[in-house]
C-alpha cells in the first residue's frame, strides 16, 4: 500500500489534472529544488535533506489546513509539470495562491494560467474566501506577467511575510458566478 493524502479534491481542465502531492512526486521536486529553476523559492532547498523537509511542508499543509498546493499533471500522459494553489503557512500575513512550474518543458504553455484559474475558481466557490494574494519577487518577470494575465493588481499597502521583505504583493480578483454559471469579475 502507498500512503496518500485522503479526501482531497481533484480539479480537472482541458489539458490538467491538479491534485494533491503523492510520494512519487518526490523525484521530480527533488530535481526542482537543486536546479536554478527554484530561486525564486524562499525555502531555497539546494540538497537533498532540505529539498525533503521543504517537500514534507509541502505536504503537511494539506494535513494541517485541510487545503494545500495541487500537483499539476498533464492530463494526457500523467507527466508532474509544477504545483499551485492555496497557501497559508505559519506567519503568513494573507492567504496566497502561489505556483511553481517544476519542469522547463511545462513553461510557456499556458499551463500554469490554466492551473491558477480553475483553483482560483475552487477556493472563491468552494473554500469561501473572498480575496487571495501572490507573493512575487519583483525580479520573478514570468510569474509578474502570469498575475498581470489573471488580473492581478500590485498591492502596495499590502504586508509582505517575515523574512520576505523584498517580494511584491499581488491582489486576484473577486469573482463570482451569475445564474448562469459564468465567472464575473469585481473589484
Amino acid at each position: 500500500m502507498t500512503p496518500a493524502l485522503a479526501h482531497t479534491p481533484v480539479l480537472e481542465t482541458a489539458r490538467l489534472v491538479l491534485r494533491a502531492p503523492q510520494a512519487a512526486d518526490w523525484p521530480v521536486w527533488r530535481e526542482f529544488m537543486a536546479s536554478d529553476r527554484a530561486q525564486f523559492v524562499n525555502a531555497l532547498a539546494r540538497d537533498d535533506s532540505a529539498a525533503w523537509r521543504a517537500f514534507g511542508h509541502f505536504i503537511g499543509h494539506w494535513v494541517l489546513h485541510g487545503f494545500g498546493q495541487f500537483v499539476i499533471t498533464d492530463r494526457q500522459s500523467g507527466a508532474t509539470l509544477g504545483s499551485a494553489g492555496p497557501w497559508f503557512p505559519l506567519g503568513w500575513p494573507e492567504r496566497e495562491l502561489g505556483w511553481l512550474l517544476w519542469t522547463p518543458q511545462a513553461e510557456g504553455k499556458g499551463y500554469a494560467f490554466e492551473a491558477l484559474s480553475a483553483i482560483r475558481d475552487h477556493v472563491q466557490d468552494h473554500m469561501g474566501w473572498d480575496t487571495a494574494v501572490s507573493y512575487i519577487a519583483p525580479d520573478n518577470l514570468r510569474s509578474l506577467a502570469l498575475a498581470q494575465r489573471l488580473g492581478c493588481v500590485h498591492d502596495e499597502a499590502a504586508v509582505a511575510p517575515d523574512g520576505l521583505a523584498t517580494v511584491q504583493v499581488w491582489r486576484h480578483p473577486v469573482t463570482r458566478r451569475d445564474n448562469d454559471g459564468n465567472a464575473r469579475a469585481y473589484a
